[in-house]
């Protein structure tokens, strides 16, 4: 199986490229990148081709294409990866507004190529342990969720509106929607935000506070806030607590790991050694192309969470509820 990559503008295309390259029988045919030197120098590192030109590069027998550019730039990218037939897997945020989504749902429809998100986050043990149980009816029926997907501020391209759509709403509120939609099986209702800029002189929002109601009742809680220092020994965190009739769930989705105090650098780093997220993301699209079935995080779902983020917005300008409105795919 071949595969390419296009854009190394996310931090992602990375661990992504390391996971392709210990895949037995998967090759890294080629990467294209509009910023030429990020591109050669990524493909120098990998040991594979840059293509300068995107149509060269999508005419090869390549069967599926990873994107990793700038959020505004996944729509155009997706619809020419879908036209010249080749399967997708996306990062996240699907897009910067509903329209383009909607547009790369119907472009790989009609193209007859799957559209997979990445929402690494789903395959993390803690996390697949915690819905399991919660869906299984083990801490009865779910009352609320308080939980946070905190990150340190990426700078770049992320806190340059016209190119992310956003800041740390944009950026963090999507993995955890993502997680609880799957876990309580329903959609958000209505969103209530409180978002702000407090921790650095940048454009967009770095902090905030985001109230869900689901459809089943549960009230979501989600801070996704840029808030972790630059000392923090990761780029962040991804915690839960899920609070039911019959018990509480606590999840530490970053737990698994040996934290290590280096003196001579003055930095303390996690040293993981629980399952690779983004390296099992990797795999399920590679098993999701092999076997030829629905991919496990579909663009919809993609759709669904870019759906809650924009009503944080709108509720955040309105101070009030706003009822997260879902389109038709």
């Amino acid at each position: 199986m071949k595969l390419a990559i296009l854009s190394f503008a996310h931090m992602h295309a990375h661990s992504y490229a390391q996971a392709i390259t210990r895949q037995q029988g998967v090759e890294l045919l080629g990467i294209w990148d509009d910023d030429h030197s990020r591109g050669k120098e990524a493909a120098n590192t990998y040991r594979t081709v840059f293509y300068e030109n995107l149509d060269s590069l999508l005419k090869t027998n390549i069967d599926a294409v990873i994107i990793c550019s700038e959020n505004v730039n996944h729509k155009p990218l997706v619809v020419q990866a879908a036209e010249h037939k080749k399967h997708i897997l996306c990062e996240k945020p699907i897009s910067t507004e509903i329209d383009d989504a909607k547009v790369m749902i119907e472009a790989c429809k009609i193209n007859n190529v799957i559209l997979q998100m990445a929402y690494p986050v789903r395959f993390i043990p803690a996390v697949e342990a915690a819905i399991e149980k919660v869906q299984a009816g083990e801490i009865g029926d779910i009352i609320a969720i308080n939980a946070s997907n905190h990150g340190q501020m990426p700078g770049s391209w992320f806190v340059e509106k016209e190119k992310s759509g956003g800041g740390a709403a944009t950026d963090h509120i999507v993995h955890i929607m993502d997680v609880v939609r799957v876990m309580l099986q329903a959609e958000a209702e209505a969103v209530y935000a409180y978002l702000d800029t407090l921790f650095y002189p940048i454009d967009v929002e770095d902090a905030g506070q985001v109230m869900i109601e689901m459809g089943k009742g549960t009230i979501l809680n989600i801070d996704p806030s840029w808030s972790r220092p630059r000392t923090f020994p990761t780029w962040g965190d991804v915690l839960m607590e899920i609070v039911g009739t019959k018990g509480t769930i606590s999840v530490d989705g970053f737990k698994d790991a040996t934290i290590y105090y280096n003196d001579a650098d003055c930095q303390v780093s996690h040293l993981p050694w629980g399952i690779d997220m983004d390296e099992a993301l990797i795999r399920d699209f590679i098993d999701c192309l092999k076997t030829k079935r629905e991919p496990t995080i579909s663009g919809e779902d993609g759709l669904r969470t870019l759906e809650v983020v924009k009503a944080a917005y709108q509720a955040n300008d309105e101070s009030a509820f706003v009822k997260v409105l879902k389109e038709e795919v």
